[in-house]
C-alpha cells in the first residue's frame, strides 16, 4: 500500500484560491499535488500525462463542467475523483453518481472533511481494481477451460481417444513446446477448422 507521500494528485478549480488552498490542507496532510488546472480540457490533459492517484475537480469548471471530466477519467479508468461544489443540489449527487465519482464535497471545507474524503477515494478505487483485476483473471481461466474442453473434444471425436488421454495430449504437447495449454488448445481448433474447410 502507499505511503501518503507517494500519493499523487491533481487539483482542478476555476477559482484560484480554492486550488491553493485545497493544495495547502493536502500538502499539510503529506500529499504531493503535482498540478493544478482551472478548466475541464486542461485538467484532462495534464490527468492524462501525469498519471495522478487521485484527481480533485470542481463541478464547475468552464470548457468541460467537472462532471463531464469526472465521467472521462472514469470511463478511461485513469484515477478516483472527488467533486467540489460551491452549493448542494440533489442532481448534482446522481450527475456525480453517474460520473463515477468517489465522494462529493460542499464548499467551504476544511481539512477535516477534505482528508478522510481522500483516504476513502483511494482506498475504495484501490479495493474496486483489485476486484476489476480478479474477475478478469477470472473470466480468463473460464475462456481457457472452455477452449481446453473444445479442443479435447476435438481429438476424443477424430482419434477416438478418451478424455483422459485427449487431455495428457494437450498437455504434453504444452510441456514439449513449452506453450501454454490455450495456445495448444487453439491451435487443435483452428487446424481443425481449416480442415473442414
Amino acid at each position: 500500500m502507499n505511503s501518503v507521500e507517494e500519493q499523487r494528485i491533481i487539483v482542478a478549480d476555476s477559482c484560484t484560491d480554492w486550488q491553493k488552498n485545497i493544495k495547502l490542507m493536502l500538502s499539510k496532510a503529506g500529499y504531493l499535488v503535482i498540478g493544478e488546472a482551472s478548466d475541464g480540457v486542461t485538467t484532462i490533459k495534464m490527468v492524462r500525462d501525469r498519471q495522478p492517484d487521485l484527481v480533485i475537480i470542481e463541478a464547475g469548471l468552464m470548457g468541460f463542467s467537472g462532471i463531464e471530466v469526472a465521467s472521462i477519467i472514469d470511463e478511461d479508468k485513469l484515477a478516483p475523483v472527488i467533486l467540489t461544489v460551491d452549493n448542494y443540489q440533489p442532481y448534482l449527487l446522481t450527475k456525480a453518481k453517474n460520473a463515477g465519482v468517489q465522494s462529493l464535497l460542499v464548499k467551504p471545507f476544511g481539512e477535516a472533511i477534505l482528508i478522510p474524503a481522500v483516504e476513502l477515494a483511494l482506498n475504495n478505487y484501490r479495493e474496486m481494481v483489485e476486484l476489476e483485476r480478479k474477475l478478469k483473471q477470472m473470466e480468463e481461466k473460464l475462456e481457457t477451460r472452455k477452449i481446453i474442453e473444445r479442443a479435447k473434444g476435438i481429438l476424443m471425436e477424430t482419434t477416438g481417444m478418451s478424455e483422459a488421454q485427449a487431455f495428457r495430449k494437450i498437455q504434453k504437447q504444452s510441456m514439449d513446446k513449452r506453450i501454454s495449454m490455450r495456445a495448444v488448445a487453439e491451435a487443435i481448433i483452428m487446424a481443425h477448422e481449416l480442415h473442414k474447410v
